[in-house]
C-alpha cells in the first residue's frame, strides 16, 4: 500500500491507510505500507521513505515527498519485495504516487480520495489521464470524487467509502470534563470553517469551553485575533490515543468547513464515539449524516447559525439523544473491516487481470 503523505502528519487520506492495513492484516492479507515518515514510523509494516516537504495544493498543505532520495527509496522497496498487488492512495498526487505508477511493477489497485478542483490534473492533463491507463482498478470514495476524477482522468471508478475502526472509537475512555464542552479537530486552514467558530462560540454561552485541537497556516493569525475569548483551549497536534480521549469527552463535536470535504469521515469517528454533532450543510458531509437524524447540520459560514444549534445540542434533549443513537448506529455500516472485504475481492480481480 503506497501513501503519498507522511504518516506522522495526521490527515484524512493517512488514517484510511493505516487503518485498512490494520483490518486487511487482522483479515490474512500481508500488508506493507510505503510512505513519508516525518520521524520513526507512527507503527509496525511500514518503510519510510523519508520526511515530507509540505506543499500548497487546493486550498491546503500537502505533506508529500517528491524529492529524489525519496523515489529511490520507493523503487528499492518495490523491487526488493516484489508485491503480488500495490494499492496507491491518491495514485497521481506528485511524488511517490506517480513514481510507483510509472514502474508499474504489479497490478495495480487506486483510490482517488481528492474532491472539489485539481490544478494538476486541469494543466498536465495528457500525463495525467496517461497514468491514470496504467491503474487496473480506479476507486473512488465519494460521488464528488469519482467526478473530479473522472472529468479529468477518464476512465470508471468503483464506489467505496472511508472506514472507520467503530469499536477503537465506541470503547474509547473519555475526557474528563467540568463544562460543557465543544471540541473541533482540523487543520487551522480557511476551508475547514474554524474562523466561523469562534465568531459563533461567545454566542453560544451556558460556560461552555471550547477545545481547538490540530494547527495550520491560521494558527497563530486566529489566536491574535480570538485570543480574549473566555474558555477557549488550543491544544495543538494531538496523537491518537488523546484524539480519541476527547472525541469521546466532548459535549458536541463541531465541523465548521465551507466546503472541499469528499468525505466526512470525522463525522463518523464523533457518532461512533457516542457524541453529537453539529456540521456544515455540504456535500460532503450530507453523505455520512443525516441533518436531524444523525447530526445538525447548518449552513456553511453562517456563524449565528451554528451558535444556535451548538446552544440547542449542550441543552442535551430528547431529540440529540435520538441523533445520538442514530449516528451510532450509522456510523458502524462504515466499519473498516467492511471495507477491507471490499478491497480484497478488488485485489483478487487485479492479480486475474
Amino acid at each position: 500500500m503506497v501513501c503519498p503523505y507522511s504518516l506522522t502528519i495526521p490527515g484524512g487520506v493517512q488514517q484510511q491507510v493505516l487503518g485498512l492495513s490494520r483490518s486487511l492484516r487482522s483479515k490474512g492479507v500481508d500488508v506493507h505500507v510505503l510512505a513519508p515518515c516525518d520521524g520513526p514510523p507512527p507503527e509496525a509494516g511500514i518503510t519510510s521513505l523519508g520526511a515530507s516537504l509540505p506543499t500548497a495544493a487546493n486550498g491546503s498543505i500537502a505533506p508529500i515527498a517528491p524529492d529524489l532520495p525519496a523515489q529511490l527509496r520507493l523503487v528499492r522497496a518495490i523491487w526488493d519485495e516484489k508485491f503480488d498487488v500495490l494499492h496507491l492512495h491518491e495514485p497521481l498526487a506528485p511524488g511517490v504516487g506517480i513514481t510507483t505508477v510509472l514502474m508499474q511493477a504489479a497490478p495495480m489497485v487506486g483510490t482517488f480520495h481528492a474532491a472539489g478542483q485539481s490544478s494538476a490534473y486541469r494543466i498536465v492533463n495528457r500525463g495525467c489521464r496517461a497514468l491514470r491507463r496504467r491503474v487496473a482498478i480506479g476507486c473512488a470514495v465519494s460521488a464528488d470524487a469519482e467526478a473530479l476524477a473522472s472529468r479529468w482522468l477518464g476512465g470508471t471508478y468503483e464506489r467505496v467509502f472511508n472506514g472507520i475502526e467503530f469499536d477503537r472509537f465506541a470503547l474509547a475512555q473519555p475526557e474528563p470534563t467540568s463544562t460543557p464542552t465543544v471540541l473541533f479537530l482540523g487543520r487551522h486552514e480557511q476551508r475547514k470553517g474554524l474562523r466561523v467558530l469562534l465568531e459563533a462560540f461567545p454566542f453560544v454561552g451556558l460556560d461552555a469551553q471550547l477545545w481547538i485541537a490540530g494547527d495550520g497556516d491560521e494558527t497563530d493569525t486566529l489566536r491574535r485575533e480570538f485570543g480574549r475569548l473566555e474558555r477557549v483551549t488550543w491544544l495543538g497536534r494531538i496523537d491518537e490515543a488523546e484524539k480519541l480521549r476527547r472525541l469521546a469527552g466532548a459535549d458536541v463535536f463541531c465541523a465548521p468547513s465551507l466546503g472541499g470535504e469528499s468525505f466526512g469521515i470525522v463525522l463518523l469517528e464523533a457518532m461512533a464515539a457516542g457524541t453529537p454533532v453539529v456540521a456544515s450543510s455540504i456535500d460532503g458531509y450530507r453523505k455520512v449524516a443525516r441533518n436531524g437524524e444523525d447530526a445538525l447540520l447548518v449552513p456553511a459560514g453562517d456563524a449565528q447559525a451554528l451558535a444556535v444549534a451548538l446552544k440547542a445540542t449542550l441543552h442535551g434533549d430528547t431529540s440529540v439523544a435520538q441523533r445520538v443513537k442514530s449516528g451510532h448506529d450509522r456510523a458502524r455500516s462504515f466499519s473498516m473491516d467492511s471495507l477491507a472485504n471490499l478491497y480484497i475481492e478488488k485485489y483478487e480481480r487485479a492479480l486475474q487481470r
